[in-house]
């Protein structure tokens, strides 16, 4: 049996720590760096459109980290 990316079984675990905080600068929460609309879709996402939004969460991270949003 095989299973294609969008499976349930390949969905990737929510990003959420807990921290639950938008940033007004940049419209991110400050624990898992998704936005408002990134977090209130995850369980209707499919697990490509899961994969899609972690796969931006380190780009993120680093832009937060560089001073970008300062």
């Amino acid at each position: 049996m095989t299973t294609n990316d969008s499976s349930p079984l390949n969905d990737p675990p929510s990003p959420c720590v807990g921290v639950c905080v938008i940033a007004p600068k940049t419209q991110w929460c400050e624990g898992c760096y998704r936005t408002l609309d990134e977090i209130a879709g995850w369980w209707d996402y499919n697990s490509d459109q899961k994969h899609a939004v972690i796969a931006q969460l380190d780009d993120r991270l680093v832009r937060i980290m560089s001073g970008a949003f300062d």
